[in-house]
């Protein structure tokens, strides 16, 4: 175990370098498919990830392998589970939404948000 703390940087130098990826069309509905993701930092063996995603508005097949906890800096998503129950975050917000989650995922505003996510153990 260590004592020390990670500090990143979310913008200049030190910042992480932009991933562009652009949604798989299995899981696409509607709206725009780019997204652009800063990975922070990855542990845990591959399974803890931290950063900042964002993605202009577009809806997508939502199906959750990992724990995900984000923050959104900015915009607005309507997360909707398999059953029809829908949730509303908006900036501000925060959410938790756990491993083995289906359903849709709306960005109706353009989202930025900080997140965690966490791959189960065997």
């Amino acid at each position: 175990m260590t004592s020390q703390i990670i500090v990143k940087h979310t913008e200049g130098q030190n910042a992480p370098a932009v991933e562009h990826g652009e949604t798989p069309k299995e899981i696409y509905i509607s709206g725009t498919t780019d997204f652009r993701d800063w990975i922070h930092f990855t542990g845990e063996g591959g399974r803890l990830n931290c950063g900042i995603w964002e993605r202009s508005p577009g809806k997508v097949i939502a199906e959750f392998k990992c724990w995900e906890f984000f923050h959104l800096i900015e915009g607005k998503v309507i997360i909707t589970n398999e059953n029809g129950q829908s949730w509303t975050i908006r900036k501000g917000e925060a959410a938790i939404i756990p491993a083995g989650f289906k359903g849709t995922w709306d960005t109706v505003e353009r989202v930025r948000k900080h997140y965690v996510t966490l791959v189960p153990g065997p």
